[in-house]
Order: C-alpha cells, then sequence, then structure tokens
C-alpha cells in the first residue's frame, strides 16, 4: 500500500484493494452514499469554539487562583483541555475539519505547535506510517517505542537495560504514560532541528513551513513558561508542570493505548489487503457520549482507519453499517469495552515480557 505524502498534513491512504469489484471498494461504495464522508462544519466550529473556550477559562482561572496549592486542579483541568486539542489537531491532520489542505495545515499547526507544544510537521510524517502499516514490525512508528516490546521478536532481541525494561512493561505501563507528553516535545523539538539543518536542496529538504512550525512551538514554550513563573512561585511553578504535563500526557496514553495494543502483530512483508490490515489490527472501544468526547472519537478505531477523512461526528453512525458488512464477510470485528481494552493490553505486554525470561529462552 503507498500512501500519498504531504507536509500540509496526513494524507489519506490509497490501496491497490480499493479497485472496482474489490470488498474495500463495495464497502467505500456503501460509505459515500450514506454520507458519511460529507464536512460537518457545524459540528467542528462548536467544537473548536468550546474547546478554545476551555483552554481560555482554564488560564483565567490560573490566573485569578494566583499563587495557590489549588493551581494542581487547574493542571489537571488543562492537561484534558491540551488533550481535547490535541484531537482537533489530528482531526485536521486527517483534512476531516475543512474542505482545503491548506485551512486544515493551519489548524494542525495552530493546536499542535502553538497549542500544546507538539510539532505537526513531525507528527504527521509518523502518523502517515502508522495508518499506512498499523502494528506491522519494523513499520509502524507506534510499535517501535524504546521501552516496550509487542512483539515477541522485538522482546528476544533486546538487550541489557532495554531487555529489562521489556520484562516488567506491563507494570511500567502506566507510570511510563506520564513522560509521553515530555517525549512527544522532545521528539518535535529534535524533529525541527534536524529540519533546520537539511539544505533547502536536498531531497527530502525542509518542511515547507518549519520556519512557522518552529516559531509557533517557541512561542508556546516561552508563553507558557512565562505565565507560570509571572503567577507561581519558582517551586509551585515546577510542581504545576509536573502536574498538567504528565496528567496531559497521561490522558494521551490512555487514548491511545485501547487502540490497537494487544492485537494482531503483522510482519514487514506481511501482504495483507488494506481492509483486514485495518480491521484485524484494530479494536474498538464501547461506550456512549462520556466516552466519545474524552477519546475523542478515536474510540471507533476501526471506522477510523477504514477512512481516516471521515469527520469525527460521522463515526458513530458508521459503526454499524461497517460491523454489518465485517460480518458478512466473516472479517472479526473487535470491541471491548474501556476498561476490558486496557486488560487486553496489559496481558499481551505482560505475555511478551514473560518471553525475556531465561525459561522462556530455554522453552
Amino acid at each position: 500500500m503507498s500512501l500519498l505524502s504531504s507536509s500540509e498534513g496526513v494524507s489519506r491512504p490509497f490501496s491497490p484493494s480499493a479497485a472496482r469489484g474489490s470488498e474495500f471498494a463495495v464497502l467505500s461504495r456503501q460509505v459515500r452514499q450514506a454520507g458519511l464522508l460529507a464536512a460537518r462544519p457545524r459540528y467542528y466550529a462548536w467544537k473548536i469554539t468550546l474547546t478554545a473556550a476551555a483552554v481560555v477559562a482554564g488560564w483565567s482561572v490560573f490566573v485569578l487562583v494566583g499563587d495557590s496549592w489549588w493551581q494542581l486542579g487547574v493542571a489537571v483541568f488543562l492537561a484534558v483541555a491540551f488533550g481535547q486539542i490535541g484531537f482537533l489537531g489530528h482531526d485536521a491532520g486527517h483534512r476531516q475539519v475543512f474542505r482545503t489542505r491548506r485551512a486544515n495545515y493551519v489548524l494542525g499547526i495552530i493546536c499542535g505547535n502553538l497549542g500544546i507544544g507538539l510539532s505537526y510537521g513531525w507528527w504527521t510524517g509518523k502518523h502517515n506510517r502508522h495508518h499506512a502499516h498499523p502494528n506491522t514490525e519494523d513499520m509502524d512508528p507506534d510499535v517501535m517505542i524504546g521501552p516496550l516490546a509487542f512483539s515477541g521478536t522485538r522482546a528476544q532481541a533486546g538487550r541489557g537495560v532495554q531487555r529489562l525494561l521489556f520484562r516488567y512493561q506491563a507494570y511500567l505501563l502506566v507510570p511510563m504514560m506520564f513522560l509521553e507528553a515530555a517525549s512527544l516535545h522532545a521528539a518535535s523539538i529534535r524533529a525541527l532541528i534536524r529540519q533546520a539543518s537539511q539544505p533547502k536542496t536536498s531531497q527530502q529538504g525542509r518542511g515547507r513551513h518549519w520556519i512557522w512550525e518552529a516559531a509557533l512551538l517557541a512561542v508556546h514554550v516561552g508563553g507558557y513558561l512565562c505565565v507560570l513563573l509571572l503567577v507561581l512561585s519558582p517551586v509551585r511553578a515546577v510542581v504545576f508542570v509536573l502536574v498538567q504535563q504528565g496528567f496531559f500526557g497521561f490522558y494521551l496514553g490512555c487514548s491511545f493505548a485501547p487502540n490497537h495494543k494487544g492485537m494482531p502483530m503483522l510482519a514487514a512483508a506481511d501482504k495483507t489487503d488494506y481492509l483486514r490490515r485495518q480491521v484485524l489490527t484494530s479494536r474498538n472501544v464501547r461506550g456512549g457520549r462520556l466516552t466519545d468526547f474524552a477519546l475523542g472519537g478515536l474510540n471507533y478505531q476501526i471506522e477510523h482507519h477504514l477512512f481516516p477523512s471521515m469527520p469525527r461526528p460521522s463515526l458513530q453512525r458508521a459503526q454499524p453499517l461497517i460491523a454489518a458488512f465485517c460480518a458478512e464477510h466473516g472479517l472479526p470485528y473487535c470491541q471491548a469495552t474501556l476498561i476490558g481494552s486496557y486488560a487486553q493490553a496489559l496481558r499481551h505486554l505482560n505475555g511478551i515480557g514473560k518471553l525475556t525470561r531465561p525459561a522462556a529462552q530455554g522453552a
């Protein structure tokens, strides 16, 4: 499967299996005829307005509360607000929000670089690879995380400290989630530094708008730190950062973990067609409106992976259609409760971790 790359947003996958007469082509026609790929400008207008209002309200309360330990409650609120900004950036990356690529890109860098301090350009490249090859060894960046192993091959290849981390990864997953935001910030800065060091004439070259991305990221970091130091004492400022960024990362980790962790892993040479690759490696999370809000629509992971440009509010409407299609074609359609999905992910990580023990090596 190939991917139409773009520096301005997450591109939509193109698969040879989508040719006329293929199963995916049939499903795609059904989805289009149901109007599920149509833009939803009214929904996103409200979503952007309410998210912006929540952020403004959070920082306003921060200023009003002043130099107090009550700010830790504000930190948790802003962690959730940052997560909601991230979900909007994700939707913009998939061109769900606006009809034009440029408008989606502008929203993406405002949400990512300016809003939460995440390089939108770096993230789109990473997310492209994930959507192209979910849960595929050596190809999906989301399963090539340093301290975690999602397959026996990777676990048994680990050495030293990394192997020890693999062994206890099921127990370390939750603590590591609190470091997710710091990891994303660091990766964003490294990516922008690499772009800055690339000559303009190189084949890959710099991202078209790397200067804007770097400037907006710098504004985010500078503004964030200035507000904290103007309102809080140094000690409380440090604690605020640890709590707000820690819970922000934890929130993101809790939103991503149910989607693919514990689902089948594919070898790099696997030739599974697009429809099956996306369905077999994805898991949906059951729930109502609160789940939809908390997970930013990512609880409809199967629908999202099959049709990345489908607007978030249409995913719920698409779910029964796609579930019925999978049943008709004998495809397992995995769904679990939120707690059940975490349990499946942790059991999988624990099982892989056991493969690093000497007894498993000798078996």
